[in-house]
């Protein structure tokens, strides 16, 4: 017997079998690429700051300073593009401050805008009242625009339901306005009066009663490139009537218009200030009904004749 022969008889052979035909062999496992996995997300962080920058982006309504419109609690989209971009488009305000927009156009009396005070980097939502060229003043709380008072009506009203975001406490800025539904629910009923427009647009906006601070506010030009803003909730916004900083807090005036971020567009949801972020199930109950999809467009109508 030969060595060969030994070898054999002691150590047989594996049979290899070939895989059967038309199916192929399964590839070998292969680790995770990183560095592909990096890139993905850095294209998606960058593909979400450019729609917030250039196209939409959310907005969440902190004061009451925008009602009835806009309740404390509300959240809704902010169009970008309406009037260009400018150093304030980016959702971090991170670029030198500049004059002029990109593309841009004037916002038309009555759009509810955000904007950028000057010297801050906080956004407030405020409606657009006076345009370069125009000139506007305040009397008693009565609104004049170009030398005309604002056409303004007394409406019912308005009832809203007292929430966290809403408490309507009587030791506030309120007073005692607090009364009680059909429905047995608690309620805000504020006064309301209906602002119009010389354009036809109109709005209604709260005055709880005359404030020397607020309702009267010398005749003044906006210059060129500038727009003036104003909140609905007449007796509650820090807006053009008032001085930046300060216990007020203001605009300071007319605003440069390269400090609009945008328009606001529409309610997307709204909550009661009752929801907390380690109990999933009060993100549903916090939620305030019949609010979202409500739109942010000024009504129109025929201009109205003027006061007299």
């Amino acid at each position: 017997m030969t060595d060969s022969d030994r070898i054999d008889a002691a150590e047989p052979q594996s049979e290899v079998v070939a895989p059967p035909a038309g199916v192929d062999a399964a590839p070998a496992k292969k680790g995770t690429d990183w560095w592909a996995e990096i890139k993905a997300i850095f294209w998606l962080i960058l593909a979400v700051l450019a729609f917030h920058s250039f196209i939409a982006k959310p907005f969440y309504i902190p004061s009451e300073s925008m009602m009835p419109a806009l309740l404390k609690g509300d959240r809704l989209v902010v169009s970008k593009y309406p009037y260009g971009w400018s150093w304030v488009s980016p959702s971090f305000h991170i670029f030198p401050r500049t004059e002029g927009r990109l593309w841009g156009e004037m916002p038309e009396r009555g759009d509810i805008v955000i904007v950028t005070p000057p010297g801050q980097s906080s956004d407030y939502i405020k409606r657009v009242i006076g345009l370069p060229g125009d000139t506007v003043e305040l009397i008693e709380g009565q609104v004049y625009l170009n030398g005309q008072p604002l056409r303004r009506e007394e409406r019912p009203p308005t009832l809203l339901p007292i929430d966290e975001n809403l408490p309507c406490s009587s030791a506030g800025d309120f007073g005692n306005f607090r009364t009680r539904g059909a429905d047995g629910r608690s309620y805000c009923r504020l006064p309301v009066f209906r602002e119009y427009l010389p354009n036809g647009r109109y709005y209604d906006t709260i005055d709880i009663g005359y404030s020397p601070q607020a309702d009267d506010f010398a005749r003044i030009t906006i210059p060129e490139g500038h727009v003036f803003l104003m909140g609905d909730n007449r007796d509650q916004s820090a807006d053009s009537r008032f001085p930046a900083g300060g216990p007020n807090g203001g605009l300071g005036g007319p605003v440069p218009w390269e400090n609009l971020g945008g328009r606001a567009e529409f309610i997307t949801f709204s909550l009661d200030g009752s929801s907390s972020y380690l109990n999933p199930i009060s993100w549903f109950s916090a939620l305030r009904g019949g609010r979202a999809g409500s739109s942010l467009r000024p009504a129109e109508g025929p201009a109205p004749a003027p006061s007299r």
